[in-house]
C-alpha cells in the first residue's frame, strides 16, 4: 500500500451539473473544435524543435494504488519552456503578430515559418507583449517573444517564486512585481496595456477578451491529441485527474476529449489546492464564482482566485467531479516522482493530477464514488518540470 496521505484539504464535489450525455454543441465548438485544431496542431508541430513528449506506463505506483494501469504524460521536456504552456502561450504570442501584420499590410496567412524567416521582422519587433503569471504561463510567452522577435513584459504576483521569476528573465522579458495577488497582477497588466498599446497573452478569459485565451487553449490541445496517438494498444483511460488553476488546461483537455469521444469519454476530475480553490467553490455555488481570500501554496502555479470564462462554460457541464488536496499530497506526490525508476522531474503545481489521485485512491469512499479499481487505466499529466532543481533524467518512454 502507498504511504498514509494527508486527509486534511481533501473534499470532493460530483458535479451536480454535469451532462455526459449533453452534444458537444455549437457553443462548445466555438471555444474548441478538431477542426480548428487540425490548424493549431500543423502550426506548432512546425516549430523548432517540436517533439512528442513522452508517456510514461507508472507499473509499480498503478500496483500500489491498485489500479489497472497509471499513465504519466511528462510534459517537462515540452521546447526549452518545460511546461505545457509552451503551446498555448507562445501559439498566443504568434497570433498577435499574425493579426498585426494583416491589420498593418493586409497579408494574411502568415505562419511561424515565415516570422522566423525574417518576414515582418520590423511589425513583430515593434510588438510587446505582456501577461500576469504564477510562472509557466509568463515562462512561455517570454519564450514566444524572444523566439519570433518581439518584446515581453511579464508580470508576477507577490508570492511568485525567484525562481519562477529567473525561469522567466532568462528568456528576455521585463519582470514587473506586483504586491497582491495572481488576480491583481492580472488586472495591473490589462491597465498597463491599455495605457501601453500592448498586446495582452492572457490564459484567461473576461468580459470582452475571449480569442487570445480561446487560441491559447486551442494550443493545449496539441498535447491531448499527442496523448491519444500514444496509448498502448490505443485504448483510451477510463479517467483522468486535471490540475486546476483558471481552468484552461482541464477545459482544454476535457473539450478535446467531449467532442471526439462523447458520453464515452473518460470521467474527469479537476483537482486544485484547498487554499486556492476558485473551481471547486463554482461547482458548489452552481456558477462561475471568485475567491477573494487565496493563501499561500506550494503550488503556486495554481494558486488563481478567478476562473476563465471560456474555461467553465466547458467545464461546468463537462467535468465529473471537482477535489481539493492539501499541499502535502502534492508534495508526496513529487517525491514519489523523483524517486521513481528513472526518476521523473515535477513541481508540486504540475503533480496536482497525480496527487489528487493518489487521495481518492487511498479513500474506499472516493473509489466506490469515481468507479476506480483494478481495470481502471488512469491518465495524469505532469504539466512542468520541478522549478527548483530541472534536471533532466534519462528515462524509457511507452514503447510505440
Amino acid at each position: 500500500m502507498l504511504p498514509d496521505l494527508p486527509a486534511v484539504g481533501v473534499r470532493f464535489l460530483a458535479n451536480p451539473k454535469l451532462e455526459r450525455s449533453a452534444p458537444y454543441g455549437l457553443g462548445e465548438q466555438w471555444i474548441l473544435s478538431h477542426a480548428y485544431h487540425r490548424d493549431v496542431f500543423a502550426e506548432i508541430s512546425s516549430w523548432p524543435d517540436y517533439a512528442v513528449t513522452p508517456l510514461y506506463d507508472l507499473v509499480g505506483l498503478a500496483a500500489q494504488a491498485r489500479l489497472g494501469r497509471l499513465l504519466y504524460k511528462d510534459e517537462s521536456q515540452r521546447f526549452e519552456v518545460g511546461n505545457f504552456k509552451a503551446l498555448g502561450g507562445a501559439y498566443g504570442v504568434l497570433r498577435w503578430i499574425q493579426h498585426e501584420v494583416e491589420r498593418l499590410t493586409g497579408v494574411g496567412g502568415v505562419t511561424a515559418r515565415d516570422v522566423l524567416g525574417g518576414a515582418h521582422r520590423d511589425i513583430a519587433a515593434g510588438i510587446t507583449v505582456t501577461c500576469a503569471t504564477d510562472g509557466n504561463h509568463g515562462r512561455a510567452v517570454a519564450w514566444g517573444a524572444r523566439m519570433f522577435g518581439c518584446r515581453a513584459v511579464v508580470y508576477l504576483p507577490a508570492a511568485a517564486s525567484h525562481e519562477r521569476e529567473e525561469a522567466i528573465a532568462a528568456f528576455g522579458a521585463e519582470i514587473v512585481r506586483t504586491h497582491g495577488s495572481y488576480d491583481e497582477a492580472v488586472r495591473q497588466a490589462q491597465a498597463d496595456a491599455r495605457r501601453n498599446e500592448w498586446f495582452v497573452v492572457s490564459d484567461t478569459s473576461y468580459e470582452a477578451y475571449v480569442n487570445i485565451p480561446r487560441d491559447i487553449m486551442q494550443g493545449y490541445t496539441v498535447m491531448v491529441r499527442e496523448i491519444l496517438d500514444q496509448l498502448p494498444d490505443g485504448v483510451p483511460p477510463t479517467h483522468v485527474f486535471l490540475q486546476g488553476g483558471v481552468g484552461g488546461f482541464a477545459a482544454a483537455v476535457v473539450g478535446h476529449l467531449w467532442e471526439g469521444m462523447g458520453a464515452e469519454r473518460p470521467t474527469a476530475i479537476v483537482v486544485e489546492p484547498e487554499r486556492a480553490d476558485c473551481l471547486f467553490q463554482s461547482a458548489a455555488a452552481g456558477q462561475r464564482a471568485s475567491i477573494t481570500d487565496v493563501h499561500g501554496t506550494a503550488l503556486d502555479a495554481l494558486a488563481c482566485g478567478e476562473v476563465s470564462r471560456l474555461a467553465w462554460f466547458l467545464l461546468e457541464r463537462g467535468t465529473d467531479a471537482f477535489m481539493t488536496i492539501p499541499d502535502d499530497a502534492a508534495l508526496h506526490a513529487v517525491e514519489l516522482l523523483r524517486r521513481n525508476d528513472p526518476p521523473i522531474s515535477a513541481g508540486p503545481s504540475g503533480a496536482a493530477g497525480l496527487a489528487g489521485m493518489l487521495c481518492a485512491a487511498e479513500n474506499e469512499t472516493l473509489r466506490t464514488a469515481l468507479g476506480l479499481g483494478g481495470s481502471s487505466i488512469v491518465l495524469v499529466i505532469g504539466t512542468e518540470r520541478n522549478p527548483s532543481g530541472n534536471a533532466r533524467f534519462p528515462r524509457q518512454p511507452l514503447e510505440e
